[in-house]
């Protein structure tokens, strides 16, 4: 698979990651249709858009304006059809132009198998057979389990599949959460894996979305999950160098309003861009993120921040923190849009030698910071205990 998990290292202070963590759980624990960036709003419909909707931010008023022929569309479903049907011998040997079509789009009558396909989902379930069956069998963890009760009905609820408790969706949802939380009980649950889960369950049979779920949660997103949210910690420090690169001006004005990258970022990479983009762009973004890794939802981030920041007229009327958080959060909906994020994320002066090169910087960095930890602990401590310290340290690099 050609993912790439990026790391950074932290670059902000204790209290800035606890302010986010805060941050997560205030958001977490409100509708999660009402927290989504995304500036559209519909009332309710009776009849539902062409994904689901019947209102809500998600909501799309109007039908998708098509670019391609219907001949064009049907050429491109026969190359997908064949490129599926060749699937290992395209991946090993072809791989980049898996990623040209994925970055022109997947067709929607091929993403459920692309998708399986992209994050080898395929082979999981291949390994494994029997075994979502089988871990939904298991009592599980009590806590874990009201946990994901109390979330489930909070995901998309303006969405056909988890409209009310009686949707076949809602079970669905807590049936692949639950598992989860058994197949790996490591990370057990954290609300934000909730709307990712949701959204696989609307383009994948539960069985494939679980295993999807499985290979997001711990490989593509690896280590986003645990507790303290370490991982999201250093790739906010890492956002943040990429932005000086990208957006010098955005980044001054960040930089000179002490606005930490985790007040804003949290929800865009926790919940995987899901609560953010509106569900066209969305698609498209997601086609991407699973040919090309995490990547994908920085150069996201990256466009959003700069085309929003970028003019001086907006960073002049933005005077502190809350008013550029404000703005942060609620971006202008053509930034938003399909072709603004699809033309701007691939035309950014950043390559992934530059994402390897923060990668390794904030890497050591991390590591610097960890030996300081344990030297300070130690001489808390009177030299001692140095041993369980450097284990611990081991494992979370």
């Amino acid at each position: 698979m050609a993912t790439i998990t990026m790391a950074a290292s932290p670059t902000s202070n204790s209290s800035a990651s606890t302010t986010s963590v805060s941050l997560l759980q205030r958001q977490s624990s409100k509708n999660a249709d009402t927290v989504s960036v995304c500036s559209t709003t519909s009332a309710f419909s009776t009849c539902p858009d062409r994904h689901g909707f019947y209102g809500g931010n998600q909501f799309s008023e109007k039908p998708k304006k098509e670019t391609l022929t219907r001949e064009q569309i049907i050429a491109r479903e026969k190359k997908w059809i064949h490129m599926t049907a060749h699937w290992a011998e395209y991946m090993n040997t072809n791989y980049k132009k898996v990623r040209e079509r994925c970055r022109k789009g997947i067709p929607d009558a091929l993403r459920q198998k692309a998708w399986f396909l992209l994050t080898g989902a395929n082979h999981l379930m291949a390994k494994f057979p029997d075994w979502y069956q089988h871990l939904l069998d298991q009592p599980g963890n009590p806590q874990i389990i009201d946990e994901i009760r109390k979330d489930q009905h909070r995901q998309f609820p303006h969405h056909e599949m988890f409209i009310d408790d009686d949707k076949p969706g809602q079970k669905e949802l807590f049936n692949v959460l639950k598992a989860y939380s058994v197949y790996n009980p490591t990370v057990g649950y954290c609300q934000a894996q909730a709307p990712i889960a949701a959204f696989l369950l609307m383009q994948l049979p539960s069985e494939q979305a679980f295993w999807c779920f499985v290979a997001i949660c711990d490989k593509y997103l690896e280590n986003y999950f645990t507790p303290g949210l370490e991982m999201l910690q250093r790739d906010a420090g890492m956002l943040n160098r990429l932005l000086k690169k990208t957006s010098p001006a955005a980044y001054r004005h960040l930089q000179k309003h002490n606005v930490d990258p985790l007040l804003y970022m949290t929800d865009w990479f926790l919940c995987a861009m899901t609560r953010t983009l509106p569900w066209d762009t969305l698609l498209r973004v997601w086609d991407c993120f699973l040919c090309e890794g995490v990547r994908i939802f920085f150069k996201v981030a990256l466009v959003i921040i700069g085309a929003t920041l970028g003019p001086q007229k907006v960073r002049s009327q933005c005077n502190g923190l809350c008013e550029t958080l404000a703005v942060l959060r609620s971006p202008p909906k053509k930034f938003l849009e399909e072709d603004f994020i699809m033309h701007h994320i691939f035309r950014l002066n950043i390559t992934i030698d530059d994402f390897h090169r923060e990668h390794k910087k904030q890497e050591m960095l991390h590591r610097k910071a960890k030996l300081e930890q344990q030297k300070a602990a130690q001489q808390q401590n009177g030299g001692g205990g140095g041993g369980g310290s450097s284990n611990g340290a081991g494992r979370s690099s």
